[in-house]
């Protein structure tokens, strides 16, 4: 069975973040049920230290759970990630009304009120800009342990208070900041997968058109040769034939290898080709390529340079003369197509316009840190110049690399 069929029955990679987006919202659930959870613990510290005093009434019980309840999820409510999308004036609100819940029934159930100054440190760290926030932490925490030294308690009870204050608060906020990072986290790993499809997508599409631009013309020009040479020379016609198999079956071959990345090419090979096709359609060619060594990326590149600038020729041009030069220096390739098949008063034919393959060309010699130039020159000639380095650039090699590794694992198999 073809590649192209048989990779769809092959396991997802672990780490692929297109795989990882099939349970999309399960380490922010995770993050943000552990936030509840300890939000629920400090709440259920309160309410059994007002049930263990003496003395507390069933109505004083009743307001406690009513209040503790409704600071905590005001709480909650503020350790969400869309609250920190509120407005200034929204979180103040908001803060104020946490602030009144966390001293005023103080008043009314006493030391049995706890530490309930933590939650509100917290929230001060969350919605109050950082020169603002960490002041007014620390001065909520130095005041916690006022009213229970008033009241008659040692030093050490104040130290308890000052410390769990302390605790409460830090541990709100570095839980919901952590919530917000895993949250974010998520977000871009999604953004990433949807990245990686459309990626995908346009270097389907780029390789499609480079592969098979080439060959189809060629296809299609060897046709209308064979057609002619029928009638008069049948010999001819059937060696032209033959090729023109050759080429079909090396344009099915690139539909597979498509699938897996773009193939190896070579820029000698490549101008060899180019040379026999053009002068098929009785172009006269004058090829010189004289180049050094080269990475098979850059080598690639420039031959598929190389291909589309013929392919465009076959296509759009009534070229009777092509140039093609390649020469190295001591860091870079220069390839050079040069054809006088320029009509409109200048104009070439099409090849400037709208089509992909030039811009498909641009944007691979800029991934190794080439670049590439196409128009008409002075003495009114089509020229093409791709410029790469030797060696392609750190950081820039990307897909390219990756490609040119599995042309090179198919070559050896």
């Amino acid at each position: 069975m073809p590649d192209v069929f048989r990779r769809r029955e092959r396991p997802l990679d672990a780490e692929n973040p297109i795989q990882a987006s099939v349970h999309p919202a399960l380490a922010p659930r995770l993050a943000r049920g552990i936030t509840l959870v300890v939000l629920l613990c400090y709440c259920s510290v309160v309410i059994i230290n007002v049930l263990s005093s003496d003395g507390a009434s069933s109505a004083e019980l009743v307001a406690c759970v009513g209040i503790v309840l409704l600071e905590f999820g005001v709480q909650f409510t503020l350790t969400s990630p869309s609250a920190r999308g509120w407005t200034l004036r929204r979180r103040l609100v908001t803060l104020a009304a946490q602030t009144v819940l966390t001293y005023l029934p103080a008043a009314w159930f006493g030391l049995d009120w706890g530490s309930m100054q933590g939650p509100l440190a917290g929230t001060l760290l969350l919605t109050l800009p950082h020169r603002v926030a960490w002041p007014s932490f620390g001065l909520v925490v130095a005041s916690s342990p006022v009213y229970p030294l008033l009241e008659g308690q040692d030093v050490l009870y104040g130290c308890y208070i000052v410390i769990s204050v302390t605790l409460a608060g830090l541990v709100i906020y570095g839980l919901t900041r952590l919530t917000d990072l895993v949250q974010q986290l998520h977000d871009t790993r999604e953004q990433l997968a949807h990245m990686a499809v459309t990626k995908e997508r346009l270097r389907f599409a780029r390789d499609l058109h480079d592969l098979l631009g080439y060959s189809l013309s060629t296809i299609t020009l060897k046709g209308e040769l064979v057609s002619r040479l029928i009638p008069v020379r049948p010999e001819q016609a059937a060696e032209e034939t033959t090729s023109m198999l050759l080429v079909a079956r090396q344009a099915l071959a690139d539909v597979r290898l498509v699938s897996r990345g773009y193939r190896d090419m070579s820029l000698r090979g490549e101008a060899e080709s180019a040379a026999k096709v053009l002068e098929s359609a009785e172009v006269r060619v004058e090829a010189d390529v004289r180049v050094e060594r080269m990475h098979p990326v850059v080598d690639t590149v420039l031959a598929t340079a190389l291909r589309e600038g013929v392919t465009n020729i076959l296509r759009h041009s009534k070229a009777e003369v092509c140039t093609i030069r390649a020469t190295s220096g001591t860091e870079t390739v220069l390839l050079t197509l040069v054809n006088d098949g320029v009509a409109d008063g200048g104009k070439s034919d099409a090849r400037s316009g709208g089509g992909s393959g030039l811009g498909n060309l641009r944007t691979r010699l800029t991934e190794i840190g080439g670049e590439l130039t196409a128009g008409v020159d002075e003495d009114g000639l089509f020229r093409l110049e791709a410029r790469a380095p030797l060696q392609p650039h750190q950081g820039k090699t990307g897909t390219a690399t990756t490609t040119a590794a599995l042309g090179s694992e198919r070559a050896a198999a």
